[in-house]
């Protein structure tokens, strides 16, 4: 059973052995061919350098433009104001 245990662990190590293996290989060659890749990408659009390429206009809109000014208002008496938005008493009472 001990002799089982040691072919056991032996091939273990012999495959994590080849795992790192084929990682450090895996590496190194991504590593190598990463110098091969382009610098920069070629630009799909116009230039942006370019000072004669087009582009969209730029326009312009409000974001308080639906704002109309209260002020000045002209004041009110207080007691109708008051009357005007307290509930009316119910007839049942």
């Amino acid at each position: 059973m001990l002799a089982l245990s040691r072919a056991k662990s032996a091939a273990a190590s012999a495959v994590r052995g080849r795992d790192v293996l084929f990682y450090w290989l895996l590496v190194s060659a991504a590593l190598a061919l990463s110098g091969c890749m382009p610098a920069t990408t070629s630009v799909a659009t116009a230039d942006p350098a370019d000072p004669a390429a087009k582009v969209a206009r730029a326009g312009y809109r409000s974001t308080i433009a639906p704002y109309t000014s209260l002020r000045p208002a002209p004041p009110s008496p207080w007691r109708e104001r008051n009357d005007a938005v307290t509930p009316q008493p119910r007839q049942n009472q």
